[in-house]
């Protein structure tokens, strides 16, 4: 369960570095396009910052046999957000 709450965490900041460079673009070039980029980076934000909260508080009611799913699924979020943040950048 370790390796799943660390990969949120980090998708949690890669996500407010998206929200970042997502702010700084809108402000600069005013496109709509930014907008609705911020709002997504912001939504799956909430979803990063939910997703650390109940692994931490409801890790005794997770099976074991889960736990490896949960974790590929975090880390693949996690490379598609670095590949994300790579190519805003």
């Amino acid at each position: 369960m370790s390796v799943t709450i660390l990969f949120s965490g980090l998708n949690v900041a890669l996500l407010l570095a998206l929200l970042y460079f997502y702010g700084r673009i809108l402000f600069r070039s005013r496109a709509a396009h930014s907008v609705g980029l911020l709002f997504f980076a912001l939504l799956l934000l909430a979803n990063s910052v939910l997703t650390v909260y109940a692994y931490v508080v409801m890790t005794p009611f997770f099976g074991s046999g889960a736990l490896p799913y949960l974790s590929a699924m975090s880390v693949l979020e996690f490379v598609g957000l670095a590949a994300l943040l790579k190519i805003t950048v």
